[in-house]
């Protein structure tokens, strides 16, 4: 490690970083590759981590229209948790988990995840039924997870009103102690420069306007800034702007694409140290490791790709929160964000091959894709390696909506994640 004296670190601070060492190189794109990525969040940057490291395979491109981490990764509320109701998606978030519990060993870097545990609340005797047929389900899967009462709650949250005087009583909650939250932009940093470390090339600032198609079969992209850069495979991994790519290869995929929003307040003392969540009242919250309460609900009921979105959602979420918490009614909120969430009428993702050969999609996980980055990453990128979707991908492939065989998980999903 090198030291400084103190007027070496005088002289470094009004250097404007010119004399930082680069993370990850900036390089100008081949001509071919193996395996081009587009989309540079966290999802397509764990594809190419995972190609490189585990398959060997790092004559890989990731290629993004603006910078690294710069679209829904950097836009979401960053809630880890496995607790999904159905063995397919139960199993496909808990790969996640287990990843994310070595995950700043693994990228030699600190992705600041915190296992705080997350609360599901229920406030009706259906809400209960649901909750206790989710924990058992889970248990069976080998996910950890319990159910508590109102007392046991409280216990756990102090300031959360589990009194009678709301309109929308606590009975009880799953509680999931192995979830939690995690850094978002140093996940996209750490598997970027990791990436980088195996070879792999990420090209900025450079969008794709085309897929090569000869034959039925994709053979590249076309982009603006260098014309077209072949490849033997194409991992499409761009959330809200699938369908966009989907319709430049001559099909459609059940998505739709809607803002999603959150915000957080002005920096507080700590007084939560879990997540709290409401499919009910429709609202969560978390407090970031600066004091920030972390805020959203649900999606905006209109299609768009505005990364914005409509007061009315806010107002509704702070009604929410406020259900909840009556002791933040005078908290200020600082600022408010949007994403494009790509959602599937059955509330999971699609990973999955094409009627293009050689194109696969990774896509449509809504408002829980965070949560799953380096999961699907590693699936997908065993997907691409190989030639054949990896075992916890084949449930969720497009095809699943011609046969019938959807995996619904509107319920573990309902707050926006």
């Amino acid at each position: 490690m090198q030291h400084y004296s103190g007027f070496g670190l005088l002289k470094h601070s009004f250097s404007h970083h010119e004399n930082w060492q680069r993370v990850w190189r900036n390089p100008t794109p081949k001509k071919k590759y193996d395996v081009i990525i587009v989309g540079g969040g966290g999802h397509g940057l764990a594809t190419a981590y995972y190609l490189a490291k585990e398959f060997g395979v790092t004559n890989v491109a990731v290629i993004e229209k603006g910078f690294l981490g710069g679209g829904n990764t950097a836009r979401n509320t960053t809630i880890v948790r496995s607790n999904y109701l159905w063995d397919e998606a139960a199993h496909l978030y808990e790969h996640s988990m287990k990843l994310w519990e070595g995950l700043s060993q693994d990228l030699n870097y600190n992705v600041m995840f915190s296992q705080r545990g997350c609360l599901n609340l229920g406030h009706t005797l259906q809400d209960m039924r649901d909750i206790e047929r989710r924990v058992n389900a889970n248990r069976l899967n080998g996910i950890d997870g319990e159910v508590l009462d109102a007392q046991q709650i409280k216990e756990i949250v102090p300031v959360l009103d589990c009194s009678d005087n709301v309109r929308y009583p606590i009975l009880g909650a799953s509680w999931q102690p192995r979830a939690g939250v995690a850094r978002h932009d140093a996940v996209a940093w750490g598997f970027a420069r990791g990436a980088d470390a195996h070879g792999v090339d990420l090209i900025q600032q450079t969008e794709v306007e085309d897929l090569i198609i000869e034959d039925g079969t994709v053979v590249g992209v076309r982009t603006a800034q260098y014309g077209e850069i072949r490849a033997d495979k194409v991992g499409c991994v761009v959330a809200g702007n699938s369908s966009l790519l989907a319709k430049m290869g001559g099909f459609e995929l059940p998505l739709e694409s809607h803002p999603l929003q959150a915000l957080v307040s002005e920096p507080i003392k700590p007084i939560l140290d879990t997540v709290v969540m409401s499919n009910h009242v429709h609202g969560y919250a978390s407090q970031s490791d600066k004091g920030d309460l972390v805020i959203g609900a649900g999606i905006d009921g209109y299609n768009g790709y505005g990364q914005r979105g409509s007061y009315a959602t806010v107002e509704h979420t702070i009604q929410a929160i406020l259900e909840m918490f009556p002791v933040f009614s005078r908290v200020r909120m600082n600022r408010q964000w949007g994403g494009i969430v790509d959602t599937c009428p059955d509330a999971c993702p699609l990973i999955t091959e094409t009627p293009v050969k050689n194109l696969y999609f990774n896509c449509g996980w809504g408002t829980g894709g965070f949560k799953a980055t380096p999961g699907s990453g590693h699936v997908f990128a065993a997907s691409l390696a190989k030639g054949e979707m990896h075992p916890l991908a084949k449930p969720f492939s497009m095809f699943r909506f011609h046969n019938g065989a959807l995996v619904d998980e509107h319920g573990a999903a309902g707050v926006a994640h």
